[in-house]
């Protein structure tokens, strides 16, 4: 009987301390936002205003006023705006970008903590989850990438042989990350993909797809509520704890494995030892190369493909051109580009047309600063709509509308360049390979093959849409085209130029 209630006692004793844990959370939680709120209120009473906004609730500001899907657009509206106990500050002006982004870049140049992808996974060891300091500085890699060009063109060469064997695009999005995803392992660790089932290649995606949903608010509470990120595993709710262990791990990999076969294959000076901290510098900068180049480089070169069959007229004006200055003998390459204006406006005008960060990476001010008599406070995210910059009709004419002409009329609209990758001490590190690259993907490709609408069984064809995802990275939805060569000599340039 004793032992009956002993049994007892400890079950109901337990019971009350789950209950504890989950009201003392509760109550953290509470005081934890009336601080946040009081806080920031306290710091509203500096002699300047805090940017305008939608009103909002006590303690918890806009958190339901946020967008759930395609925020740029909703944001595209709201102009700089204050929510949710802290200031989201919302730059939807290029101008705007640049005094805020560029010209106080000393202050907010740092990234904001997003604890499931940050912390507990560990993404923010990569150069673009950083914190700004010298760590991150160390991680830069150089502009100029000439000596890459003729890495960029022979893998450009295998896509080429790839879309050959495919003329009905069943796995072109295969195809497009597979080539992308070469090219950085062949820069950044001296690495030749295999072409099925690289380890390597699909270790990198797995961690790239992991990191979308890590960074997503939606899918862990913990990046609404820090001070989840020290909920043990084991107690309920404690889940994403399991998760996050799992994640961390496959980053661990995409870090340490590439690596691992670069000193393999003593790609590294084996003349002296590396300290440790130059090795994870070298491994964290490396692969940190992949995320800031593969996921622009497919998103623009599929989105290339569902632009040609939306507008024939362009695939037949690059044509022409490609035709004139480059021949039929040959692939087109890097030295022909300023020879091609047209070709490098479909170029521009796909990134402008297309964004793939549409709100960036966000930023976080380090200090307090004023803009337009606008007093933005220590702390503030600031999120840069990119998207509303280049549909913006006062820079860019009927700016919906795909126009590579924009790009090469006497009087030029403004390159989007300066707009979709970044602003400040934290523009992407790897832009320009991800330029070379998708210049060589649009011209090669226009040079052999055509790109029309699919047709199934009954010859009906279907024409894609112009949506895009939802999220922080927006990626055309998906289409079928069909790709063939364009002349029997076509095909055989694409077997001779990778065989050569």
């Amino acid at each position: 009987m004793l032992e009956r209630s002993a049994i007892h006692w400890s079950t109901s004793q337990s019971l009350v301390y789950y209950l504890d844990i989950i009201a003392l959370t509760l109550v953290s939680f509470f005081l934890y936002r009336v601080l946040i709120a009081s806080w920031t209120y306290l710091r509203s009473l500096h002699q300047l205003p805090l940017p305008p906004g939608p009103p909002g609730l006590p303690i918890i500001g806009n958190l339901f006023d946020m967008p759930k899907e395609k925020d740029w657009v909703a944001f595209s509206k709201w102009g700089d705006t204050y929510v949710f106990g802290m200031t989201f500050v919302i730059i939807n002006s290029h101008s705007t970008a640049l005094s805020i982004l560029e010209h106080q870049n000393s202050k907010t140049s740092d990234r904001p903590i997003v604890p499931m992808a940050s912390d507990l996974v560990g993404w923010k060891n990569t150069t673009g989850f950083m914190p700004y300091g010298e760590t991150m500085r160390s991680h830069r890699t150089p502009a100029a990438c000439k000596a890459f060009h003729s890495h960029v063109e022979l893998e450009m060469h295998r896509f080429l042989k790839r879309l050959l064997a495919d003329p009905e695009s069943k796995r072109l999005k295969e195809h497009i990350r597979k080539t992308a995803g070469s090219i950085v392992l062949r820069i950044s660790h001296g690495y030749q993909v295999q072409e099925a089932n690289d380890p390597f290649v699909d270790l990198a995606e797995k961690a790239v797809q992991q990191l979308v949903q890590a960074i997503n608010p939606a899918t862990f509470f913990v990046n609404v509520v820090p001070a989840l990120r020290y909920l043990p595993e084991w107690f309920p709710g404690g889940s994403f704890q399991k998760t996050a262990r799992e994640w961390a791990a496959t980053l661990d990999d995409l870090a340490g494995k590439p690596f691992a076969f670069v000193k393999s294959q003593m790609l590294l000076d084996s003349d002296r030892a590396l300290s440790a901290e130059e090795e994870t510098d070298i491994k964290w900068s490396a692969s940190s190369l992949y995320g800031a180049g593969v996921d622009t480089t497919y998103a623009i070169i599929y989105t290339f493909f569902k632009v040609m069959i939306l507008y024939p007229e362009v695939q037949a004006k690059a044509k022409a051109e490609i035709d004139q200055v480059v021949g039929n003998q040959r692939l087109p390459c890097m030295e022909d580009r300023k020879h091609l204006p047209y070709i490098n406006g479909i170029v521009l005008e796909l990134y402008r047309w297309h964004i793939v960060l549409p709100t960036a990476i966000p930023h976080r001010s380090t200090e307090d600063l004023i803009y337009n008599n606008y007093f933005i406070p220590k702390g503030s995210i600031i999120l840069p709509n990119v998207w509303k910059m280049t549909h913006d009709p006062t820079i860019y004419h009927s700016p919906m509308t795909f126009k590579p002409e924009r790009f090469t009329q006497p009087e030029l609209e403004r390159d989007p360049r300066q707009f979709m990758f970044g602003f400040g001490r934290r523009i992407c590190a790897g832009r320009h390979l991800a330029d070379v690259s998708i210049f060589l993907a649009c011209a090669m490709v226009l040079s052999v093959f055509d790109i029309t609408r699919y047709r199934d069984e009954n010859g009906e064809a279907f024409m894609p849409d112009t949506e895009v995802t939802s999220g922080i990275s927006s990626y055309p939805s998906d289409f079928r085209c069909t790709i063939l060569p364009r002349s029997e000599n076509a095909g055989v340039l694409v077997q001779a130029e990778l065989a050569g």
